[in-house]
Formats: C-alpha cells, structure tokens, sequence
C-alpha cells in the first residue's frame, strides 16, 4: 500500500494487482453433478477467476461427484457445485455457480472486504 493511502482510497484493481503479486499457491477442488447447466457455468466461471487472478500460481481439479463420489464423500460435500480452496490455508468452501465473483475474489482473500 503506498504511504498514506488507506484501503478504502485503492481501486478494486489496484487491490488485485496486489493480490496477484503474491507467491502463494491455490489449490482448488471444484465439485460438480455431471454436465449440468449450473455445473458448466461454476467450471467456466472459476477457469476464468484463476486465469484472471491466479494464473500461473493455481491448480484446479474439477472432481464429477457422480464418477468419483468417494472423493466427495470424503470432502463431506453435501451440494454441488462445491468448490474448495485447500491452500494457502484456511480452508474454504463455496457453493453455488461462482457467478459473484467478488464474493469469490474476497473468499480466496484475493481482495480485502472494504469495510464502511
């Protein structure tokens, strides 16, 4: 942050930019139910935050619960899509089509919460 400005005078970008400056690598798990609408759209959406706010620092792993359902068994997921941010820590779960991607930006602590 430069000298004197506080969070609320950076941009949403600027704070990305910062994010994306990071060494830090995400290891996500995306969760579906075969080739669904809601499925299609969660992958299309987080492929495109990641190549947007991680590329290069990310692996992605999209697990069919129908063809793999131990894995989901094991992660307890109990709706899909489920995606889940094993690192860095702490672990976090998103449910849902990833459609807000700000919400998801802020989850994987990628841009802080502004706070009013």
């Amino acid at each position: 942050m430069t000298r004197g400005a506080t969070r609320k005078d950076k941009s949403l970008e600027e704070r990305l930019a910062e994010a994306a400056g990071g060494d830090d690598r995400y290891v996500l798990r995306l969760y579906v139910t075969g080739q669904t609408p809601r499925s299609l759209r969660a992958i299309q959406n987080i492929k495109r935050i990641c190549d947007e706010h991680l590329s290069g620092r990310y692996d992605l792993e999209v697990i069919d619960i129908y063809q793999r359902p131990s894995l989901a068994k094991g992660e307890k997921i109990i709706a899909a899509p489920t995606l889940v941010k094993s690192l860095p820590a702490p672990i976090r779960r998103f449910v849902g089509d990833l459609s807000d991607s700000e919400k998801i930006l802020f989850g994987l602590d990628l841009v802080p919460k502004d706070r009013d």
